[in-house]
């Protein structure tokens, strides 16, 4: 408390300091407006004043980020197609001003309270509330300074709701459109598995048992009905592999960690599993969080020739605010595209849920895939 109180009291102090040379600045501004007011009746004039002023107010702008970061944990992100730098100078100049006057109330009201009372007039006694009323007040002007400091800032230099719902909106836009295709794309895959996998076991089936059936009583059409039986076995096989990679029974039944040893016992590279998540997440979360881990893990088998396979699953944060962290990364030889439709997939389905999807894979290896998902 004491430190953040001392922090407002710096900032309020360095704001009336830099509230000085702002004030200088807008006068120059305003003498140098004033022999140019007739150029300001052509629209293209006025913006490009503007422009120009604008221009010119940036270091003083920059120079008051620098210190809203610093004093009043407020990072403002500008965007110059957005932000007005001289309008911001010109609200915030006198609110500078106030500060620094608030500091001067406060010193006045400190003196009160502890002078020598005797030395400033024989009425001691009431000379003590003043002080502390003043230093009251002070504190109080302080508090709401800063709250003005946070909302100028914000208002003047940051992006308005408008623009964070029309950012927000297209976001949304892209990721429908990027999960569409990945669905699109994860339709495709299940055919042409069903197609080269299931279909043709099928169809050897139909085969062999066409053939047993012209001769039934004989050796050969015995070995035809056995092979038809082990046809009908690896075609299940097949079916239930197909259904594993569409959605796993396991993560509806028993969640993240039990799908994730599944995967595990199923894959044909050694994976090191390190799960660290405790308790439970949304079913989107560990649902985009098991196809992480199962799309980067075909990735290393069929693509990076990999002999090794890491994954860790864990949190980060507090209480409300957990995300889920997964890395996967495996010794391939490197080189993946994040472009392309497998791990363009998972972006759009890890994007769709407010995360973030980074791929770090160099030539020669190793690749590594992290994703980051609110867990609420």
């Amino acid at each position: 408390m004491a430190r953040a109180w001392g922090r407002a009291v710096t900032g309020a102090a360095a704001g009336a300091v830099t509230a000085l040379a702002e004030a200088l600045f807008l006068a120059a501004v305003l003498a140098a407006a004033v022999p140019a007011l007739p150029l300001l009746l052509r629209p293209a004039s006025r913006a490009s004043l503007r422009r120009a002023l604008d221009g010119a107010a940036r270091p003083l702008v920059s120079l008051e980020r620098g210190r809203l970061s610093a004093l009043f944990g407020v990072d403002i992100t500008v965007r110059p197609e957005t932000a007005r730098p001289l309008a911001y100078l010109a609200v915030r100049c006198p609110v500078g001003l106030f500060g620094g006057l608030v500091l001067a109330f406060f010193a006045a009201g400190l003196y009160l309270a502890l002078s020598p009372l005797e030395v400033l007039d024989g009425n001691d006694p009431a000379i003590v509330p003043i002080g502390l009323a003043l230093m009251y007040l002070s504190a109080q002007g302080t508090v709401g300074l800063v709250g003005t400091e946070r909302w100028l800032a914000r208002r003047f230099l940051g992006p308005s709701r408008q623009d964070l719902m029309e950012e927000r909106i297209g976001v949304l836009v892209a990721t429908r459109a990027g999960v569409v295709a990945a669905v699109d794309e994860e339709r495709r895959r299940i055919e042409r598995d069903l197609h080269d996998g299931v279909q043709q076991r099928l169809v050897l089936l139909g085969m062999a048992l066409g053939r047993a059936r012209r001769d039934p009583g004989s050796e050969r059409g015995r070995a035809l009905v056995e092979q038809a039986y082990e046809e009908s076995r690896d075609a299940l096989r097949d079916l239930k592999e197909v259904a594993w990679r569409v959605y796993p029974a396991a993560l509806a039944g028993s969640g993240l960690r039990a799908a994730l040893h599944d995967l595990v016992g199923r894959s044909s590279l050694p994976i090191d599993l390190e799960y660290g998540l405790e308790g439970a997440c949304p079913p989107t979360v560990e649902t985009a969080a098991y196809f992480v881990v199962a799309e980067s893990v075909t990735n290393a088998v069929k693509h990076a020739r990999a002999e090794r396979v890491s994954v860790l699953v864990g949190a980060r944060g507090e209480e409300g605010e957990r995300s889920v962290v997964v890395r996967v990364r495996d010794d391939g030889v490197g080189g993946a595209d994040p472009s392309g439709t497998g791990l363009a997939g998972l972006a759009s389905r890890v994007e769709a849920l407010d995360g973030r999807l980074s791929v770090d894979s160099p030539a020669g290896g190793p690749t590594t895939v992290r994703a980051e998902l609110p867990c609420g």
